[in-house]
């Protein structure tokens, strides 16, 4: 394969009445509080209404949408249907890839409905449910084919490649993923979680706590597809791509028909007060239409950004599938407008106010999309726009400023957390680390001057004079005296704080500390055999230190390669990235 990310959109040259001159029907219906609405793809495309993502020799895709209507032609106010046809016209058979949405971010009164719903193609029944209920500002999506069955056909993408063009971290290639953890991945695909509005094997509550495999620059069971291209990982990792659109926070605008912009509307939010949402330019509010009724939007599916995964750049990489590329886009462009428009700088989109981890995820998510959404694109500059301002938010906040701390910390946001806001949790400086080192790998100048800063924190953590690597990867760091205080200066000034003067006696690595801590001799504390454990958690931000980090870091990732203890990544390899070569 190779990796384009400009070719799409571009016009076609076959014509998509092609489709329908060779038989071609698919339509989607809704019983909805009593009427029937729909939608038929071969119809749109007769009308014209038509726009092509994929063209060539082999394949063609057009894409048509339109509101549901019923009988008289009257279109459901939220709920809305989207086709993107893919031909082979060779063979004659096209794959039919539904989404039906219930997005539209300005659209009043917005509830969760509940319809039976019918997908048929080519005159039979693709799909139904009876009684499916459709949460507010989510979609689901269902593919089918016209002309014959779903092939059987498993592609196995060029993992080296992958991971070779820097368009994936450089997850560790000498781990074998084991049958027994296939196997497992496959067993737990199954019932409710793998319809729509389940959410696959992502955690329905986003904001639970704890070690978790959707937590990181990949999930496990995609960094597990990546190393193995087994179909059982594959399965999952599409499949849990396909109900990222089952979380709430899809806002679509109507006169675009694209993701929400916070450009377009800067004094947008969700958690701001309306007031905070008056843009004086338009002379209009810019807050969400209420729910329609208490209780009409409740939802078993609650997202967040300091727990969120990356379910749909991986599948976008490897599919090309235009679904996968909007829900990255809702994604991120939810991450830049949920905060208060005064805080994160209105139409710049800023992190900054989020919870560390949250600005990692935010992050990461935002450099996938601004590097992979295709050239023409309108939303194209809008996503490097706003990740030019975030990173220059914090080049100018950290190393451009001679104030900054000289601990390489990120301390903006919620970043004080513990201790009376004197301590700081290192792992979630460590994913922050990571995402920028990724967004740096993928091309972005600007991510290379914040993560040179940044690479000093887990680096010290391992090598500095004064400190001790077996306890680097401790859940809360004290970094400062009190709330008022200036930061330590120095690792040694951080660790002696942290610990008592009876243990800062013991010499580094010793059998006396390892005693001390209950660990064997050269054993990390924080988990260090668990593939999610903090030094897991540590182990991306200090892969990316060992190339960015210069002798230093390198010889901080040679320390912690040569602990013991280590975990096996094997069945859970979401940490599991190295230095490049």
């Amino acid at each position: 394969m190779s990796l384009n990310r400009s070719a799409a959109g571009t016009p076609t040259a076959v014509a998509a009445t092609a489709l329908t001159n060779a038989g071609f029907t698919a339509s989607f219906s809704a019983l909805v509080d009593g009427v029937r609405y729909t939608a038929s793809a071969d119809q749109l495309i007769k009308a014209g209404k038509v726009t092509s993502w994929l063209s060539g020799a082999n394949v063609n895709e057009w894409h048509v949408s339109a509101p549901l209507t019923d009988s008289n032609g009257v279109a459901h106010p939220h709920l809305s249907a989207r086709f993107a046809i893919r031909w082979y016209p060779g063979v004659k058979k096209a794959r039919v890839d539904l989404t039906v949405e219930n997005n539209w971010a300005y659209e009043a009164a917005p509830r969760n409905f509940t319809y039976d719903a019918s997908l048929t193609v080519g005159g039979q029944t693709a799909y139904a449910k009876a009684g499916m209920t459709h949460l507010h500002h989510a979609r689901w999506r269902k593919l089918a084919w016209w002309g014959s069955a779903a092939p059987e056909v498993n592609v196995k993408h060029n993992s080296v490649y992958l991971i070779n063009s820097r368009a994936v971290p450089n997850y560790d290639q000498t781990l074998s993923i084991p049958e027994t953890a296939l196997a497992a991945l496959k067993a737990r695909w199954t019932g409710p979680q793998t319809e729509p509005m389940g959410v696959g094997l992502a955690n329905p509550y986003m904001p639970s706590t704890g070690g978790r495999p959707d937590i990181g620059l990949l999930p496990g069971w995609s960094a597990m597809y990546l190393l193995s291209m087994d179909k059982r990982a594959k399965e999952v990792t599409m499949g849990t791509a396909d109900l990222a659109g089952s979380f709430s926070m899809h806002y679509r605008d109507r006169k675009t028909d694209r993701p929400v912009s916070v450009v377009d509307y800067p004094y947008m939010t969700i958690f701001g007060n309306p007031g905070d949402t008056w843009n004086k330019a338009t002379g209009q509010y810019e807050s969400f239409p209420v729910c329609a009724s208490a209780g009409a939007c409740n939802s078993p599916n609650v997202h967040d950004t300091p727990h969120q995964p990356a379910m749909t750049y991986l599948p976008y990489l490897v599919s090309g599938d235009y679904y996968y590329l909007e829900e990255l886009q809702f994604w991120a462009m939810y991450n830049s407008f949920m905060s208060n428009p005064y805080y994160r700088g209105f139409g710049k989109g800023l992190l900054s106010p989020d919870q560390v981890r949250g600005q990692a995820w935010s992050m990461r998510t935002l450099g996938e999309v601004a590097y992979i959404t295709p050239d023409a694109d309108p939303l194209k500059a809008q996503f490097v726009g706003i990740l030019d301002n975030n990173l220059d938010y914090y080049n100018t906040t950290y190393p451009q400023n001679p104030s900054a701390n000289t601990l390489g910390v990120i301390t903006n946001g919620n970043a004080y957390a513990y201790g009376a806001a004197t301590g700081i949790a290192p792992w979630q400086d460590d994913f922050f680390t990571s995402a920028v080192g990724h967004v740096a790998e993928l091309g972005f100048e600007k991510a290379k001057s914040i993560l040179a800063y940044k690479v000093m924190f887990p680096t010290m953590r391992m090598v500095a004079t004064g400190a001790c690597w077996i306890d680097a990867a401790k859940y809360e760091m004290q970094i400062r005296d009190s709330a008022t205080s200036a930061n330590y200066t120095t690792m040694a000034q951080v660790y002696k704080v942290n610990h008592t003067d009876a243990f800062n006696a013991l010499t580094c690595g010793s059998s006396a500390m390892a005693s001390s801590l209950g660990l064997m001799v050269g054993e990390m504390t924080g988990y260090s055999s668990a593939p999610e454990g903090y030094p897991s958690n540590m182990q991306p931000a200090l892969a990316y230190a060992a190339t960015a980090g210069g002798a230093a870091g390198a010889q901080a990732w040679t320390i912690f390669q040569n602990r013991a203890n280590k975990p096996d990544y094997a069945s859970s390899p979401q940490f599991a990235i190295v230095p490049r070569k």
